[in-house]
């Protein structure tokens, strides 16, 4: 859970005046120049850290050598309870908070600022699993159904979705996609394979395939619905002579479609769909893995699939399965209880 659009000016401004905010800065600047950190995870460590700046500053610290393990768990404690100000966390994003706090007190340590790490000895947050919930086969042929194929709009959102569920990839890894990312495969004596180049995480790529209803239906939108969005640009800009949007995913006015947007073409299709069941901007990728693993797909398939650095995060999915196992056995067989 993030703070709300409003809470992090403040966040941002108090931690800019602080005295201890050259400091993370320094380490930021470090994410960004020698790790290569991607702009969504620097984004996201620059605003936990504000937080945790304007926290240590109303406590009077000026320097990283002065903060003890009872600062940080005091302030773990209130992104807890929200008593600075800021959206109460749950587990979850508290435990995240805490990775960004001890990310930024390891380079200070690393780097002499700090004669140890205090950071270290602070436990994060136990967290209760929770399973990621998957759309029923059923619910995922409706959602894909829903878009009308008559206007261009509704041609991009089929797309999008029948995408997003065919490769099980991130929103993000979606709307950052290039029409130059699709690449035909010929094959003999087959219609060919469409393969798409997707990055993730860490700037790392994968190749992953579509089957035959995500490729018709990416067809008809690179042949009926992208041309007449790029056109929009064209019209809007005045002049035959702006370069047009290298996106593939493109939004009403020409350009790429945002995550934001993407996730909002996911919501209003699913309530038009008719499904009650909660979706979210991973609904698709876990309907993706979680489907795959009951039709009898090897792990460490899904786990190239879903661009997954260890098989341990694809295992989750494992437990989906046998949890839908358990049910529909508890349900069926006559001694079951």
């Amino acid at each position: 859970m993030s703070e709300p659009e409003a809470a992090r000016p403040r966040f941002r401004e108090r931690a800019a005046a602080a005295a201890l905010w050259p400091e993370v800065a320094d380490y930021l600047a470090h994410l960004r120049i020698e790790r290569g950190s991607s702009a969504n995870t620097l984004a996201s460590y620059e605003r936990d850290l504000c937080r945790y700046t304007a926290h240590l500053d109303a406590q009077g610290i000026t320097a990283p050598g002065q903060i003890d393990v009872g600062h940080i768990s005091d302030y773990l404690q209130t992104v807890t309870t929200g008593a600075d100000g800021g959206t109460a966390l749950q587990e979850r994003s508290a435990a995240r908070m805490l990775a960004s706090v001890r990310g930024v007190h390891r380079y200070w340590a690393r780097e002499g600022r700090t004669s140890h790490d205090p950071a270290a000895e602070v436990a994060a947050p136990k967290l209760t699993q929770s399973l990621p919930k998957a759309l029923s086969v059923d619910e995922v042929t409706r959602l894909l159904e829903a878009p009308s194929a008559a206007a261009p709009l509704g041609l991009r959102d089929r797309a999008l979705l029948e995408f997003l569920y065919a490769t099980g990839a991130r929103i993000s890894e979606a709307v950052g996609l290039d029409v130059d990312d699709v690449h035909s495969v010929r094959q003999t004596g087959t219609e060919g394979l469409v393969l798409v180049r997707v990055t993730g995480k860490g700037d790392k790529q994968r190749m992953v395939p579509l089957g035959r209803m995500a490729q018709k239906a990416l067809g008809d939108y690179l042949t009926a619905g992208r041309p007449a969005l790029a056109e929009a640009a064209v019209r809007s800009s005045g002049s035959s002579r702006r370069s047009p949007s290298p996106a593939l995913f493109l939004n009403k006015l020409g350009t790429r479609l945002s995550r934001q947007s993407a996730w909002s073409v996911l919501v209003k299709t699913a309530e038009a769909a008719g499904i009650t069941a909660e979706v979210s901007p991973h609904t698709l990728r876990h309907s993706c893995a979680t489907h795959l693993l009951d039709g009898g797909a090897d792990i460490r398939t899904v786990q190239e699939l879903l661009g997954h650095a260890s098989v341990t995060t694809t295992q989750i999915y494992t437990k989906v399965t046998a949890e839908s196992l358990r049910e529909q056995y508890a349900t069926a067989h006559p001694r079951a209880l």
